[in-house]
């Protein structure tokens, strides 16, 4: 590399789904991480995954998802109970009572796919987990879907008419299996340089410590 040569950044892959708790809460994470390393430029890829592959598209209702998947609503108060005190800590909102519907995330990656094509991903991403976990939308109603993909910058009438397709289902669903056959099986999964990975919503500072190292794993192979 010349001395004058831009380093090429650190490529940080987040395998997460938009109804995951532990992944709303990694998000801001790594952010606060990105803030503790301002001189390592990234590059940050969100990537499909499907915590319950399991639910129909159109949704089924919390009540019906936190029976079949822990047993009874009441099972899951603890946890909700932990969940938001983390994403407290952390300046975030999380609202389990507002939550009614349990949504399929095909149509939610669908609008992160879109929306990179004009460098809105994370944004993207933030706004349908904010819609979800702290305002309790319903991510299976296409015009809530539309109007997200409009306040990031998606022309909404485009939005509607893609929905309405399978176009995108195919390459989601295919990088989701990818994902579990890697061996994902927690996330979030941050994966950096395609190197190495570190598995759930780890530490501000443990995940900069990530980013240093690929850096200098980057820097030594040059």
């Amino acid at each position: 590399m010349s001395e004058h040569a831009s380093p090429i950044p650190v490529r940080i892959d987040v395998v997460s789904d938009v109804v995951c708790p532990w992944c709303f809460i990694g998000k801001h994470r790594l952010e606060q991480a990105l803030k503790l390393k301002p001189g390592i430029p990234v590059e940050v890829h969100w990537r499909p995954y499907f915590l319950n592959d399991w639910i129909p598209r159109d949704g089924i209702s919390r009540e019906e998802y936190l029976t079949t998947k822990f047993g009874s609503p009441d099972r899951y108060k603890d946890i909700a109970a932990r969940v938001g005190a983390a994403a407290a800590a952390e300046g975030l909102v999380y609202d389990s009572s507002k939550m009614k519907r349990q949504p399929n995330t095909t149509d939610c990656h669908r609008l992160i796919r879109w929306a990179e094509s004009i460098g809105k991903a994370g944004e993207m991403k933030q706004k349908l987990m904010d819609l979800y976990f702290t305002e309790g939308a319903d991510l299976t109603d296409p015009e809530v879907l539309v109007q997200a993909g409009a306040d990031v910058g998606l022309p909404p009438d485009k939005v509607r008419e893609a929905l309405a397709t399978d176009e995108g289902i195919a390459e989601i669903e295919a990088e989701s299996q990818s994902a579990k056959r890697a061996g994902i099986e927690g996330v979030p999964c941050f994966i950096f340089n395609g190197q190495f990975a570190v598995s759930g919503a780890q530490s501000p500072e443990y995940l900069a410590d990530a980013i240093q190292r690929a850096a200098q794993a980057r820097d030594a192979a040059e």
